[in-house]
């Protein structure tokens, strides 16, 4: 499990971490998933912006299998993920304009980072709400030809007395 013990110290010498990470050990992906394959390498790279703040610039590679919503089937989705994130101490009180300002997105730490965690969360961020194929059958219905009127049986008690 990759972890850094200080982000800010991190991003103040400005430290470069890179690796791959198996689709297998991201769990909450899963139940998103065709099946559960692969692996997606990243890079996390630490700076200090123009304003003297300490940011995180993450980036992931790969493609995952996502579950299409109509047929279940795999949809092979490229992740692309190229994220700069503002580190603010869990306690920073930030003002109303900051939370606003959507060209920021601040990363609450108290010091330690799971990084196997964050790009989790942001591979999560950057997924279709409902990925679905382009032209795709519902299940059961490329055999079934005439569709069936799940009513059919209740047609006989139409018009007789009870």
């Amino acid at each position: 499990m990759k972890r850094i013990n200080d982000a800010f110290l991190f991003a103040r010498e400005a430290r470069v971490l890179q690796g791959t990470t198996a689709v297998s050990g991201l769990e909450r992906l899963h139940d998103l998933l065709a099946e559960v394959s692969g692996e997606l390498s990243w890079q996390l790279e630490g700076r200090r912006g123009a304003r003297g703040e300490f940011l995180l610039h993450l980036t992931v590679e790969g493609v995952i299998p996502l579950a299409c919503q109509r047929c279940l089937g795999a949809i092979p989705f490229q992740v692309e993920v190229d994220n700069l994130l503002e580190l603010v101490p869990v306690d920073a009180e930030l003002s109303q304009d900051e939370l606003e300002d959507d060209s920021r997105d601040f990363l609450p730490l108290e010091k330690e980072l799971d990084v196997v965690e964050l790009v989790e969360d942001e591979i999560l961020l950057s997924l279709p709400v409902a990925p679905r194929h382009e032209h795709c059958v519902l299940p059961g219905t490329a055999e079934a030809g005439e569709r069936i009127n799940p009513f059919a049986a209740l047609a006989g008690f139409k018009g007789k007395p009870n």
